[in-house]
């Protein structure tokens, strides 16, 4: 009964272990997931798509616009753009579990010309950052 035991918890933990994925499989699946699945909606938005760095442990987030590049554009969702962040939170387009094992998120807001509107890198501090103010705002309500 004992060696019985003993093979089964041995074949369970095999099967655990299998199952398991490490960090840049997790980053993989959830770019092929992005870039299948996520559509992000706004004013000028004509598509977006994610692309992985295994290397640096980076996931590359590109929104492209039909937007002009010009101060104007860059001033209004350089204001937007940390709103925007939020959604893209909410929704798991940028994973806080991937953060959390040290994933960081590079993620642009382009104009037509792929000249860059708004760019921010979403690590954990910046996670911090994002959910901090959110909370803020909602205390600010009450």
């Amino acid at each position: 009964m004992k060696k019985i035991t003993q093979i089964a918890f041995a074949l369970a933990f095999a099967l655990f272990l299998v199952s398991c994925k490490n960090t840049k499989q997790k980053i993989q699946e959830h770019v092929s997931n992005y870039n299948n699945l996520s559509s992000i909606k706004g004013s000028g938005i004509t598509s977006t798509t994610a692309k992985a760095f295994l290397d640096d442990n980076k996931i590359e987030i590109r929104i492209e616009t039909n937007l002009e590049e010009n101060d104007a554009n860059k001033l209004a969702y350089k204001e937007s753009f940390p709103d925007l962040l939020k959604e893209m939170i909410k929704n798991d387009q940028i994973s806080p579990s991937l953060i959390a094992e040290g994933v960081k998120f590079d993620v642009y807001f382009l104009a037509y010309n792929n000249a860059i509107l708004a760019q921010e890198l979403v690590d954990q501090d910046e996670l911090a950052v994002l959910e901090g103010t959110a909370k803020s705002k909602e205390t600010a309500k009450l």
